[in-house]
């Protein structure tokens, strides 16, 4: 079905392109876009023709309904498109609003000529799916922006306003008032216009071209080990700069399919698709009536909560924040605006717009003044008595319909709910810190938490440009549950030979945002000592994080007291190995009988990315999470791992779920293995023997 309608404007045809939500380029609109200009063609009324974007913006590129599908390469293909837009002998012009990204831009660059309006996101974000602009895009970008500017904006994949791009060869005009008046009025000047200009013969000549592609080759290959897109952009742009076009489109489309089919491609669209696939919750309808959200409350005013009410502050909601003394509420205040006015130096807000974040801002020290919120946060101490107190109190002064939403990290949202004469109403909202930085908001389903609730609540995570993930009830949810098997790791790795620094190392090389250590001493190591002790007096006979905890007995807290598995200089984040920690290191050896070996880098990665691994396969087992890719994505979001791996259960696969059990018996038989830790989950046994996988 032809998803371009075809309409004219007196001697001008106007093809609107209209697959929403963002009119991505599918067989359907590629075919209708063919057809309108062989029509335009036919028409001898028909002096130029406008191509146009119905509603949200001009075209977002390809249909992410036909990745990986057959009708993604059907023809008419892109590329025969943009050569059917070249050689329509009327003037074709491109009239942008919104978005023109990927194959929407390349399309853009296709015609003949281009106009837009101000506000109009201009970008080739593929290298973000491991892949280059595969229609012409690296050709014909450094053609009319230059190679400076087109290098940034392939190599990055970040979008540029259209009116930073005003005064380059990629805009006839920048239009204001009705766009699609102004694009046909454009037209009707350019009607008469021959020979009709092409992006393709335009010469691309820059003295300062070699040390430009020398600069980004190198920052590329500093900074982004194990992905080949961002240094396949970079050679593109050369060829571009130094080939025929033609030969340069033909580099280019190999490029583009040799990029389809490696591994980290494969893993960055995997994370595409978990992103949309996570807000689908199979037994809650789309169409699911959601509760309003026109204020909220927050209880705490510490770095959590004071983090969790500047995102409703973004979100233009305001915000009502409670504390249980005036002190602690005027240093919550005081950081909320010293976090806004840093922004603001950094040219992320106007002095006006900090003002009008706090002017939402309505501090309190009396529940009362909570009562008429349609969402209230807790985000008190991680401590079961406490949340008691705050939640029956809060089961006191909420008005009804209000969702009561607790911030705990670890703690059973059954029994938090319990507290309450509502329990349908509460629902867990695992912020990360900082919280106002950090995109994974894990939402957590108590066993009568509403299905309108949870709907609301993810539909607000989006608000706030959270990337919501549904977890069930468990000790840890998704996230944390995973993370203790892979910090046990992390330690049994110190005790049987290693070093923080060669533990950290180990895993940032492989692509770790952050070795463990490094961020235990950044987020302060007494928050898992705290969490630590608890499980110590849950399970009494349970085995002790002896290191772990000797750290922490030593006042060791990380960068806040300037010292923890590293030592740090006064005003500085700079980690640097101690000796006081390796001493600690080696006495707790000893107490563990533990005979120290050397362990290489391969071990260390694999043990802990493969504890991650068979516990998120125990989580899908117990149906706490919805689907493997829920898991990948709250490490992705949350947790600093790689993105070009796909997440750790999308890495699994892609190393052969065989080959990961076999690796785990060979864990299990080490000298000082806990072998019950490296028994498989029945899910990755069952589906090593299958051959199959869990994305």
């Amino acid at each position: 079905m032809s998803q371009a309608d075809y309409s004219t404007r007196g001697a001008v045809a106007v093809i609107s392109l209209d697959n929403p939500p963002v009119n991505g380029l599918g067989h359907g609109l590629r075919s209708g876009i063919v057809a309108g200009l062989d029509r335009a063609a036919a028409d001898p009324a028909v002096k130029a023709v406008v191509l146009l974007g119905a509603g949200r913006g001009f075209s977002g590129g390809a249909d992410i309904k036909e990745f990986d599908s057959p009708r993604a390469l059907a023809e008419p293909s892109l590329h025969t498109v943009i050569r059917a837009v070249e050689q329509c002998p009327k003037p074709v012009v491109a009239a942008i609003h919104g978005v023109a990204m990927g194959g929407g831009l390349e399309l853009a660059l296709g015609c003949h000529y281009r106009v837009a309006v101000a506000g109009a996101q201009i970008a080739l974000p593929e290298v973000k799916l491991g892949l280059l602009p595969g229609a012409g895009g690296t050709q014909r970008l450094p053609r009319v922006v230059g190679i400076e500017v087109a290098l940034d904006m392939i190599v990055s994949g970040a979008a540029v306003p259209s009116e930073k791009l005003a005064g380059s060869r990629l805009f006839d005009a920048l239009l204001e008032g009705d766009l699609l008046e102004g694009a046909v009025a454009f037209a009707g000047r350019v009607a008469d216009a021959r020979p009709l200009p092409l992006v393709r013969d335009l010469p691309l000549s820059d003295p300062r071209a070699p040390a430009l592609l020398g600069s980004a080759r190198g920052a590329v290959e500093a900074g982004a080990r194990d992905q080949p897109a961002p240094l396949r952009c970079v050679e593109a742009v050369e060829v571009a700069a130094s080939r025929p076009f033609e030969e340069g489109l033909a580099w280019e489309r190999a490029a583009f399919l040799a990029l389809l089919q490696t591994p980290a491609s494969r893993a960055l669209r995997h994370a595409f698709f978990a992103e949309r696939a996570a807000s689908r919750i199979p037994d809650v309808p789309e169409a699911t009536p959601t509760r309003p959200i026109r204020s909220a409350a927050v209880v705490g005013a510490g770095t959590m909560g004071g983090g969790i009410a500047m995102n409703f502050l973004n979100a233009g909601i305001p915000v009502t924040v409670l504390e249980a003394t005036r002190e602690a509420l005027d240093k919550g205040l005081a950081v909320i605006r010293r976090n806004y006015e840093g922004s603001a130096r950094k040219g992320k807000l106007t002095a006006a717009q900090v003002e009008e974040r706090m002017g939402l801002l309505r501090p309190t020290l009396d529940y009362a003044d909570l009562g008429q919120a349609d969402i209230v946060v807790e985000a008190v101490f991680e401590d079961m008595a406490v949340k008691e107190q705050v939640f029956r109190r809060l089961d006191e002064v909420m008005k009804p319909g209000a969702i009561l939403a607790t911030n705990t990290s670890t703690l059973d949202v059954d029994r938090i709910a319990s507290f309450t004469r509502r329990p349908a109403d509460v629902v867990g909202t695992h912020f990360f810190s900082p919280a106002n930085v950090m995109k994974l908001l894990e939402i957590v389903r108590g066993k009568a938490t509403a299905k309108d609730v949870l709907a609301t609540v993810m539909v607000l995570s989006r608000k706030l440009k959270k990337t919501g993930v549904v977890s069930g009830v468990c000790d840890g949810f998704i996230g944390n549950r995973m993370l203790h098997g892979y910090l046990d790791q992390c330690l049994a790795l110190l005790a049987e030979g290693a070093l923080p620094q060669q533990v950290d190392r180990a895993l940032e090389r492989w692509g770790f945002a952050m070795g463990p250590f490094r961020v235990s001493d950044l987020a302060g190591n007494d928050v898992g000592w705290y969490v630590r002790k608890r499980h110590y007096a849950e399970h009494p006979g349970g085995a002790r994080q002896v290191i772990a905890d000797a750290v922490c007995e030593l006042g060791r807290f990380g960068q806040k007291t300037g010292a923890g598995w590293y030592r740090y200089e006064a005003g500085q984040r700079d980690p640097i190995p101690d000796p006081v920690v390796e001493a600690l290191i080696l006495a707790g050896s000893r107490q563990l009988g533990m005979t120290r070996r050397a362990i290489g880098d391969q071990e260390i990665v694999e043990r802990c990315v493969y504890a991650l691994v068979n516990e998120g396969a125990r989580i899908l087992e117990e149906g706490i999470a919805m689907r493997a890719s829920d898991v990948d994505l709250v490490y992705l979001a949350g947790y600093g791992f790689p993105a070009f791996r796909g997440g750790p259960m999308r890495f699994a696969d892609e190393t052969g779920l065989h080959e990961v059990v076999g690796a785990m018996a060979r864990f299990a038989a080490l000298p000082a293995a806990d072998a019950a830790f490296w028994r498989p989950a029945a899910l990755l046994e069952r589906l090593a023997d299958e051959g199959t996988t869990f994305t």
